[in-house]
């Protein structure tokens, strides 16, 4: 039989090799995504590490808690110092003679246990939110003015033990900056340390500031007064003298994770670095640097919430009168005395001084195997997870839907393809495509032919 005598019949069989064949070359390819889907998620289960964000975050989080547990726990412990260093820096206590058996006296008037009676669970709170925001949004303040101004983070942990000689050695190895790009890049490190303190310590006034003023004043004398002052929301979430409570917290902030770590990484003898001397010195630039700054703040805190409730009704402050007032009554000693600075360090440095030491040698110790733990955690959610899809598709694989899946997918390859050479070789060769189809498929059929 010759080609002209086949007809359509042949060109049935023809598009019928054409399917089988095409079902064959489907099945390899679907073999091959398959394998290359297997292999793919191999891989994926094989990299279970956690990605760089999460990590960050994580971290972030760790030191953050770490940090609030620390701050209300030293300050709970020392609340009878708290107290007797703010009614130092209140006008209730004269400056002269006696002044810290005067402020002693007010402190266990009712007992020994007079401290912890204005302590409200607010204040627990208020203390590990302190501390845990202080360094979470120090750490997040930190990080992105460091990306934004392309300079250094501030350092941590085991960095404050590094040889500073070793920075200065591969800088110089790598480039050699002109003096305009050297002043540019220290006009920026100086903006992210006075930026980011500033920012941390008024966040953590937002979050402590009421508290302390409810210890202060007590539990329901702050009720009424913040009822006679009618403020607004805003207003009353900050607590009355908020300006010179987180200038004071910005000081500390500062004193602790810019000043202490750049000053010991860059100045402190390299032969003499250790955890030992990193606490002895960071107490020492808290209680000499940090608080005789900061009893200036706290002094202007304490008797500008003095000034407010001066009078029978409640009143605004106005810092500009707190400070005459001061200054006329008792001069420079108003804000700053031996006393008063020595009250401050009582109640400041068990925690405060020792929060760089702290936060740069006691975290560090247990943050791996918080990783690890983290690590660990996310590697049975991919696990599980990966269960979950291996169930849906062995369910799926038993109600037939993947099989119809499958088959339909085929069919219209099939047929898309089928029409596709029939359109393409009829608009090369006009009516002479079905001929020409089925001679270029004689040799399949030649023995049936025959």
């Amino acid at each position: 039989m010759t080609a002209d005598q086949r007809g359509p019949l042949d060109t049935k069989q023809h598009t019928s090799a054409i399917t089988i064949h095409d079902f064959h070359r489907d099945d390899d390819n679907n073999d091959n995504d398959k394998n290359h889907t297997y292999a793919f998620q191999g891989n994926h289960e094989a990299n279970t590490s956690l990605p760089e964000t999460m990590e960050s975050c994580l971290k972030m989080t760790y030191r953050s808690v770490g940090l609030g547990l620390f701050g209300a726990t030293m300050r709970f412990i020392g609340m009878p110092l708290e107290k007797i260093a703010l009614f130092m820096n209140s006008a209730q206590v004269s400056s002269g003679k006696g002044s810290l058996a005067q402020a002693v006296n007010l402190t266990f008037q009712k007992g020994i246990f007079t401290p912890y009676r204005v302590v409200s669970p607010t204040s627990g709170l208020a203390w590990f939110l302190q501390y845990s925001v202080m360094g979470m949004v120090f750490q997040s303040v930190d990080k992105s003015l460091s990306l934004l101004f392309n300079v250094p983070l501030m350092p941590y942990g085991s960095d404050l033990m590094k040889d500073p000689r070793n920075d200065i050695d591969s800088s110089t190895h790598q480039k050699s900056d002109d003096n305009s790009s050297t002043l540019s890049s220290s006009f920026k490190m100086g903006s992210k340390m006075m930026l980011a303190p500033i920012l941390s310590g008024t966040i953590e006034s937002v979050v402590a500031n009421r508290a302390e003023v409810q210890r202060y004043y007590g539990i329901h004398k702050l009720s009424q007064v913040e009822s006679q002052l009618q403020h607004n929301l805003v207003r009353k979430l900050c607590g009355p003298a908020f300006i010179a409570n987180s200038s004071r917290n910005a000081i500390m902030s500062c004193t602790s994770f810019v000043v202490t770590p750049i000053l010991y990484r860059n100045y402190f003898p390299q032969e003499s670095k250790n955890k030992s001397t990193l606490f002895w010195f960071g107490l020492g630039v808290n209680i000499f640097l940090g608080n005789v700054i900061a009893i200036t703040q706290q002094s202007l805190w304490g008797r500008a919430l003095d000034y407010s409730i001066s009078h029978e009704k409640a009143r605004n402050i106005h810092y500009s009168s707190v400070i005459r007032q001061g200054l006329n009554k008792e001069g420079y000693s108003a804000f700053f005395t031996i006393p008063k600075f020595f009250s401050r360090v009582l109640m400041n440095a068990p925690v405060q001084g020792t929060l760089p030491w702290f936060y740069n040698e006691i975290l560090p110790v247990f943050e791996p195997d918080f990783i690890v733990f983290c690590t660990n955690l996310y590697k049975i959610q991919l696990k599980t997870d990966e269960n979950h899809r291996n169930v849906y598709r062995s369910h799926d694989r038993l109600s037939g839907k993947g099989d119809e899946n499958d088959n339909q997918g085929r069919l219209n390859n099939t047929s898309s393809m089928s029409s596709s050479s029939s359109s393409s070789s009829s608009s090369r060769n006009g009516g002479t495509s079905i001929v020409q189809a089925t001679s270029a498929y004689t040799p399949y059929d030649h023995g049936r032919t025959q």
